[in-house]
């Protein structure tokens, strides 16, 4: 069996080349295909257009990462205008996902906490999410916010958190019956 790739005599049976280490199979040596995956959008899922919902898909995220990492790395460099043109022609170009492109992300998720929460849950979630204590976050977020001296920037910041973060579920509550 000869190698595709550097057009070695490779071993029978072999599942890799010894020389360059690429996959091969069947008699005619051929390197065996890799699931094919594309990037989509899934309106369903989006808030706007799906462009984030479609690469979370993609790269197997939470989506809630995806939409804050879009919206941080748009506001930081003082490209809000640049970020949202991106995301306008994402929406434009990337093709809606088919029902078998579409994957089900299983790990944790990000959400605003229900019961940890001061005003909306936000530092409660993320909190809960990295497994710590709710007060370190808020501390560490006052500071962030103080430290530049851009109050208006924390307040815009928790802000964003509050309209991105989706709601925690409501903690189950079991109900007593007294006969």
């Amino acid at each position: 069996m000869t190698c595709a790739r550097c057009f070695k005599e490779v071993e029978e049976g072999s599942a890799f080349c010894r020389f360059c280490g690429a996959a091969v199979g069947g008699s005619a040596g051929r390197t065996i295909p890799r699931e094919r995956r594309r990037i989509t959008r899934i309106p369903e899922e989006g808030q706007l257009g799906g462009v984030c919902a479609g690469l979370a898909s993609y790269l197997d995220a939470d989506v809630t990462l995806i939409r804050l990492a879009w919206v941080i790395l748009s506001i930081v460099p003082g490209l809000l205008l640049g970020g949202m043109l991106v995301y306008a022609v994402c929406w434009i170009l990337l093709p809606i996902a088919t029902p078998e492109e579409r994957r089900a992300y299983r790990g944790p998720r990000l959400t605003r906490s229900v019961t940890n929460r001061q005003i909306a849950g936000v530092c409660g979630g993320i909190a809960e999410y990295f497994g710590i204590d709710a007060p370190i976050v808020r501390i560490v977020s006052v500071v962030l916010a103080i430290y530049p001296g851009a109050i208006i920037g924390g307040i815009l910041a928790y802000a964003i958190g509050w309209f991105v973060i989706p709601p925690a579920s409501e903690p189950l509550t079991t109900v007593s019956s007294t006969a």
